[in-house]
């Protein structure tokens, strides 16, 4: 595209299929089960190996593949016993490994607290149906959806971006997911553009893929929980973390969304921390203090030590704690077109969110009612 779409929510600019969906009746690159041996039914990973037409639970029959997560296969089903209701669904197949069992179940866990307390489904949360097991596998039965947001912008807005009232649109919604997720005590803990849906007007959009979702409050100190690119600063440094840390996973979605670029492409956790302080400044020094892994990043005084190949290469070797931070507006761009109150309004809100300490970032509640959302 020469330029940015004009109306992103308009239905003509989306005149055509999603990306990841396979259509019915092609097979290229489908696995068709040539018997019924239960050593056909999955591949050496633990992957179930469906086929096109294939009626799962005796309820839906497949007719397009999704595509495949780390643990898990999507497809597309009719259900047969829909009556006067969306005969269509997805159903995400979960890897037949004990492991994988164990995080499936504790998804559907996750899935039944947010869906029993959104029954009007207006949380901006995918709408979980039900779950079975079938030839070992451990099913969900999710409503459809038809793209991800990784999709639209490949599709819509690469190296672009989307028009601001869309991302403005698409923000709103996103932190009202937030807002239940809160409300629920949940943490999702892998938000990114793929794990957002719209559906097929694209003026609507759904968080998905609760996955990796823990209580709040359950801090098991990790540095590779979240995406790289989305991930939060206190979850490198191994520091506790609460909804802060979904929030700064918005908000690098928000970017990406308006400039069809990633912010943070660290190659490394260090590379991040180090992007991190490009843009922000340095740590604060009691944050440093109490991170698990801080140790892994900074010296004794605490001075930042690049061990990512790509600092090194660039002579970052060790910097010290009077980063110059370039903020996040000087990274957005004006189009034409655009609103400036509006544009300027997205760039304070960004710059809230883009807090590294977690206490200070913006929270849910702020970003709701925020000039950019109110348009007060």
């Amino acid at each position: 595209m020469g330029a940015r779409s004009s109306d992103i929510l308009c239905d003509d600019i989306f005149g055509v299929s999603p990306i990841r969906v396979q259509k019915s009746g092609n097979l290229e690159g489908m696995h068709v089960r040539k018997n019924s041996l239960r050593d056909n039914w999955d591949d050496e990973h633990g992957y179930y190996k469906y086929h096109l037409g294939e009626v799962l639970d005796g309820h839906y029959r497949i007719t397009a593949g999704s595509g495949k997560g780390v643990f898990s296969t999507v497809v597309q089903a009719k259900d047969l016993k829909a009556g006067e209701n969306d005969p269509e669904v997805a159903i995400k197949i979960i890897c037949n490994e004990k492991e994988r069992y164990k995080s499936g179940k504790r998804e559907v866990s996750v899935l039944e607290k947010l869906s029993s307390a959104d029954r009007e489904d207006k949380r901006h949360c995918v709408r979980f149906i039900s779950s079975f097991m079938y030839r070992d596998h451990l099913c969900l039965v999710l409503e459809s959806l038809h793209m991800n947001l990784r999709e639209v912008i490949k599709k819509f807005g690469r190296d672009i971006g989307l028009k601001l009232t869309a991302v403005r649109t698409y923000s709103k919604q996103l932190f009202i997911a937030l807002k239940h997720l809160k409300d629920c005590s949940i943490l999702h803990c892998d938000i990114k553009p793929d794990n957002i849906l719209v559906n097929g007007s694209r003026n609507m959009l759904k968080l998905c893929d609760f996955g990796s979702a823990l209580p709040a409050g359950i801090n098991d100190i990790t540095p590779i929980l979240v995406s790289r690119f989305y991930r939060a600063p206190e979850i490198i440094l191994g520091l506790p973390y609460d909804h802060s840390l979904d929030m700064w996973s918005v908000g690098c979605c928000l970017y990406e969304l308006y400039t069809g670029k990633i912010l943070f492409p660290g190659g490394t956790n260090n590379g991040m921390l180090w992007l991190h302080m490009e843009l922000k400044g340095p740590f604060p020094k009691k944050m440093l203090r109490k991170g698990a892994f801080t140790t892994q990043h900074f010296d004794q005084d605490l001075n930042f030590h690049a061990t990512d190949e790509n600092l090194v290469k660039k002579a970052v070797n060790k910097v010290c704690m009077n980063v110059k931070p370039s903020g996040v507006g000087p990274k957005i761009s004006s189009f034409p077109g655009e609103d400036p109150k509006m544009l300027s309004r997205f760039k304070d809100l960004l710059e809230k969110i883009f807090v590294l300490d977690p206490q200070k970032r913006l929270t849910v509640s702020q970003a709701l009612s925020h000039p950019f959302i109110t348009g007060k």
